[in-house]
Order: C-alpha cells, then structure tokens, then sequence
C-alpha cells in the first residue's frame, strides 16, 4: 500500500513513552487549529464584505462556526478504534437518510437536498462525505492489502450507490466530490495503475452516455465553460463577472470593503461558490496567494498526520479526509477563476453556508484523533 511504505520509512523505534503536552491530553493539535481558525477568521472578514457589511449574515456565519468547532473538539475525543466501529453504522444511516431525502426532502435551490428537522436543515450528502471513506478504510483494515480486483469490486458499489443518489437529488458537485472521497480510499490502499488507467479509459468512453444523462442546466454549464462569451448576459454571465472581478484586483487588489463587482451586484453567488473572486478583488494576487497558502498549509500538515498514523484505518481514512479537502478548494477556485466548469462546489471555511462547514471541521476532528491517540515514544 501506497501509505504504508511511506510509514514504514518514517516511523520512530518503540521505546518508552513521551510525557504528552495539554493540547496532546484534550487531543487537539496544535497547529492544524491555529491554521483553522486563520482560515476562519480570513473568511468571516472576506465574508463581510462580500455580504455589503451585513452584519446578521457574518454574525449568523460566526456562530455556525463556533458551533462547528465544538463539533470538531468532541469528535477529536474520540479514538480511532471507535471511529472504525462505527464506521458501517454510519454509512448505513447516511444511506437511508439518502433515500428519504428523495422522498421528502426540502426542495430548494433547484434541487431536494435537504431534511428539514425544524431547526436545522439536514444535508444527508454531507454525512456521506464521512461515511464513504470511513466504511471503505474499514473494510480495507480487515483485508489484506494492496487492493486487488475482486476486493476493489466489493468496495465499488458502496460509493457508487451514494454517487447516484446524490446527483439524482441533482447535486453534482457533492456527487463529485463522493466519488473523490471514496476513490482516493482505493488509490491510497494500492489501486494499481493498470486498474487506474483502464477505468480513466473506461470513463472517458462513456462521455457521450454521461452527456445524455446530464440535467440540461449542466449540460450547457459544461457549453459555458468552453465558451462564456457566447452567452455573456445569460449563461455566461456569472463567470464572465467573476473573472472581471479578479483581474480588476490586480496585485494588491482594492481594498478590503471597496469590491465593487460584489457590492454593486454585478458578482452573482458572492458569499457562496463565487467568493473567491471576491478575495481576489479587494486584495489581489497577493492576497489570493496567501489564502491559497494556507489551504496548502493545511493539506501538508493533514498529509504529515496520514504518514504518521499508526494503523491502516487510520491512514486511508486521514489520507482520503486530506484529498477530499484539497480537491474542495482547488475545484472551487478552478471554477471561479474558468479553469475548471461551474458545480456548485463552495470555498471550505470562507463560503457562507452550514451543512459543508459542519462536515469539514467533524473530519478535521478526525484527523485530529488520529494525530493525538498515537502512542508517542522515544528514544
């Protein structure tokens, strides 16, 4: 396994044990928090602008986040070994919740996502997004590894089925990123390159039957993307401006709070999938390179955490946790600067939203248990 060679080269000699410092002891490390909470904070501000200073937006964005961070501190207490017990009960109920969401969900924003539960809406998606790597890392702990074909096929399914149903609800940027989730599972656990390259080969023959399937919307946001100009009030619209915006901030950009693309409108979604260009409005290329550093920071720091981990569940589901985030911001800033179409990914930590912040930092709180439930020793 891909993870497992790189361990083994890093990983110290047992000896006795360390004395653990207090952020050991309340498992919380150390610097993927100060790197959380910068990022945080960078949004809550990038937010307040985007929002023309609304106040009841960033303070309601504010207290989802104090809210997300406790979630994070009580799943960061709980070990590894109990993760993975309860791995297949969550995928289970994540499955179920799936499949009621498309019976009675909440419809909204063109779509029915959500299980409104009074006070808080439900995005089953989001659960998944745990539950997809946590149930394939459990199943590969138990079997040997690298993976073959047939073990590979067992797995298949469990990420196709939550896949499917998602985009039936329709939401393919969360379906998406279902299937990066799961996948990188496969790939981390030793998927070999032959198998990779014939399933690319069989994925790239099946664009015309994916193209039909398509939801009309999608197919001409795919039409827009290889082409914005055609449609520039219409379909085009949205990444015309977002590209406007971000090429109007030049090096420095113009200032925090003096944006005009989003406080003027002309920025569709800008304190949600389109924030980015707002970053990039009011402080530039300078300022959207450290926003991207410290998305950086925070990927190198949750890769540092898959190498040292110390069992096979705990590597696969802290490797699958570290792409899932990467690939999040990446798809989100790809799209916003026309790199990459439009899917409805938002930027982690930075767009305004609940359900996606929720599921971010509960996978960061498992990357911290992973971090702080090693045994450390020394020489």
């Amino acid at each position: 396994m891909l993870i497992d060679r790189i361990w083994q080269r890093t990983k110290p000699s047992p000896t006795k044990t360390m004395r653990q410092p207090f952020m050991q002891l309340i498992h919380l490390d150390t610097t993927l928090l100060i790197l959380l909470l910068i990022l945080s904070t960078i949004g809550l501000i990038i937010l307040f602008s985007a929002s023309n200073r609304d106040t009841h937006s960033t303070g309601l964005q504010a207290g989802r986040l104090m809210m997300a961070f406790i979630v994070m501190f009580f799943v960061a207490q709980v070990p590894p070994i109990t993760l993975r017990r309860f791995a297949p009960w969550l995928y289970g109920v994540g499955l179920f919740l799936l499949i009621i969401v498309l019976m009675i969900g909440h419809i909204g924003k063109g779509g029915q996502r959500w299980i409104n539960l009074g006070f808080f809406k439900l995005q089953p998606a989001e659960v998944m997004k745990l539950a997809i790597p946590m149930m394939l890392a459990w199943y590969y702990h138990r079997v040997h590894l690298p993976v073959t074909f047939k073990s590979m096929m067992v797995t298949v399914p469990l990420i196709l089925i939550p896949v499917l149903l998602t985009a039936k609800q329709p939401d393919l940027g969360t379906a998406i990123l279902l299937a990066i989730a799961g996948g990188s599972v496969l790939f981390l656990a030793g998927l070999s390159w032959r198998i990779i390259f014939s399933g690319l080969a069989a994925l790239a023959a099946s664009i015309p039957l994916i193209w039909f399937m398509l939801y009309d919307y999608q197919r001409q946001r795919v039409l827009t993307f290889l082409n914005p100009e055609n449609d520039p009030l219409g379909k085009g619209y949205h990444i015309i401006q977002s590209k406007i915006a971000i090429g109007s901030g030049g090096l420095f950009g113009k200032g925090w709070l003096n944006g005009t693309q989003s406080n003027l409108h002309f920025l569709p979604e800008h304190t949600t999938d389109f924030i980015f260009a707002v970053c990039g409005e009011e402080f530039g290329f300078v300022g959207s390179f450290m926003l991207i550093a410290i998305y950086l920071l925070i990927v190198l720091r949750g890769l540092y955490i898959t190498i040292n981990a110390q069992d096979t569940f705990s590597r696969l589901l802290a490797g699958s946790i570290t792409i899932t985030f990467f690939v999040s911001f990446f798809v989100n800033m790809g799209m916003v600067t026309g790199i990459l179409p439009v899917v409805g990914i938002p930027l982690p930590l930075v767009s305004y939203g609940g359900s996606s912040m929720m599921t971010i930092l509960a996978s960061f709180g498992m990357l911290m248990s992973i971090q702080t439930h090693r045994k450390l020793v020394t020489t």
